[in-house]
C-alpha cells in the first residue's frame, strides 16, 4: 500500500502516507485553495432562486493556471477556426453562469483534502493510514487533477513529449522539486482511479 492507493473492503480507498508526504499534500491543497480564491462573497440572498442564477466573471482569469483550471468553453488549442468574436462570446456567456460553481466545486474538492488529512489518526510510525469512502474518493481525485493541472502549467507542461523530459532533469535543476511532486501525483491520481474503476 505504500505509495499507492488500494481499494478498500466497501468501496472507497486507502493509501499509507507518511509525515513528509502529509505535509507535502496539505501544503499543496493550502496554495491550490489560495489561488482558486474565496467565493463571490457578499450576504446571502434571501432568494434562493436568485443565488442559484448567480452571474460570475465572463473573462478569463489572468493567471496561466487559473486558465487552465477554468478553461475557455469555446475555441482554444484543437478547435476549428471559426469567427473568433463569436467563440470569445460564448465562453464569456459559459463562464458567467458556471466558473462560480467550477470555483466551488474545486474548492470543496481541496478542503476535503485538507480535512482528510487532518483528521487521519498517527501509526506511531511517522505517518498513517488515510482511509476514504467513494465520495472523499472522488473529491481526492478531483484535487489531485486540480493539483497536477497547476503543477504542469507551471512546469510548462503541455503533451506527453514534455512530460518525458521531465523525468530527465538532472538534480541540481531548480524545477526538480516540483517535477517530483507532479509526478509523485500522478501515481497518486492513477492508483486512485483504479480504486473507483475496480
Amino acid at each position: 500500500m505504500p505509495g499507492q492507493f488500494e481499494q478498500i473492503p466497501g468501496g472507497g480507498a486507502a493509501v499509507a502516507l507518511d509525515e513528509v508526504e502529509i505535509s507535502i499534500i496539505r501544503s499543496l491543497a493550502v496554495q491550490l485553495l489560495e489561488l482558486i480564491g474565496p467565493g463571490p462573497g457578499g450576504e446571502p440572498s434571501d432568494d434562493p432562486l436568485a443565488e442559484l442564477f448567480a452571474e460570475g466573471p465572463s473573462e478569463p482569469p489572468a493567471d496561466p493556471v487559473m486558465q487552465r483550471l477554468l478553461p475557455d468553453a469555446y475555441g482554444g488549442p484543437g478547435s476549428e477556426r471559426g469567427d473568433e468574436d463569436e467563440l470569445r462570446a460564448y465562453s464569456a456567456e459559459f463562464r458567467r453562469f458556471t466558473e462560480n460553481d467550477l470555483r466551488a466545486k474545486k474548492r470543496d474538492d481541496a478542503l476535503a483534502v485538507i480535512r482528510s488529512l487532518d483528521s487521519m489518526a498517527s501509526s506511531g510510525e511517522g505517518g498513517a493510514v488515510l482511509k476514504l469512502s467513494v465520495e472523499e474518493s472522488r473529491q481526492w481525485l478531483g484535487a489531485l487533477n486540480d493539483l497536477r493541472l497547476a503543477i504542469g502549467t507551471r512546469l510548462e507542461v503541455t503533451d506527453e513529449d514534455d512530460a518525458d523530459l521531465l523525468y530527465r532533469l538532472p538534480d541540481s535543476d531548480p524545477r526538480k522539486p516540483m517535477v517530483m511532486a507532479y509526478l509523485w501525483l500522478g501515481g497518486l491520481q492513477e492508483t486512485l482511479v483504479g480504486t473507483l474503476l475496480d
